[in-house]
């Protein structure tokens, strides 16, 4: 009787799907795929609080912008309408940012909830804080509580907006529930009941 030999492994071959399942990439967290796009545009808004984007060096883009579309405009008039542009940046980065925002917040979940058009417009208003804090150790640029009150504005008209749209997508599909009840019920009350197929047509039997 041969004798078994120990450098030989008594364990059998894997099979092919258990070797695809430790070759399998490892899957990114959940919370990777709802954050990311609010986390990226965070990363915008940061970026345009330094130096790059001062007022200084956005008036070198703007005006002569300005300049080729009206070369009446005076100087003041330049800063005056260079303010307003600055200004619209602010609402408008977080007109953007609180939409992603409650997409990361509500996760995989559907629907609307106030819950998460609070938690939304919390977390905007606290990072438009943040925002201001960065700015005041940036030497070309000033802290204000004003361009914080922009940045929240901007976030709370998204909140009414997204609750407008999420009511009016389930009405829609409550109406197109009912709507395929009331045919379903017609059609059944058109169908006519099967005859016997002991009684024919024009008799009595």
């Amino acid at each position: 009787m041969p004798q078994p030999q120990s450098w030989r492994n008594p364990r059998p071959a894997p099979h092919l799907p258990e070797i695809q399942r430790h070759l399998r990439p490892p899957r990114l967290p959940a919370w990777v795929h709802v954050w990311w796009p609010a986390l990226l545009w965070a990363g915008v808004i940061f970026s345009a609080s330094t130096d790059t984007f001062s007022a200084e060096h956005t008036r070198w883009v703007c005006e002569p912008i300005l300049r080729w579309l009206d070369p009446s405009l005076t100087e003041d008039q330049i800063s005056t309408i260079h303010h307003f542009i600055r200004k619209s940046a602010h609402i408008t980065e977080y007109f953007v940012f609180c939409p992603l925002l409650y997409r990361a917040v509500r996760g995989d979940r559907k629907g609307w909830r106030w819950t998460w058009g609070l938690a939304a417009l919390f977390c905007a208003a606290g990072y438009s804080v943040l925002d201001e804090i960065h700015q005041a150790f940036v030497a070309s640029r000033t802290a204000s509580g004003y361009d914080s009150l922009l940045d929240s504005m901007g976030a709370v008209d998204v909140v009414p907006l997204a609750a407008i749209q999420s009511g009016s997508g389930d009405r829609g599909k409550q109406s197109s529930f009912y709507l395929t009840h009331h045919k379903r019920r017609a059609i059944q009350r058109r169908t006519p009941i099967n005859k016997s197929p002991f009684q024919f047509a024009g008799t009595g039997c």
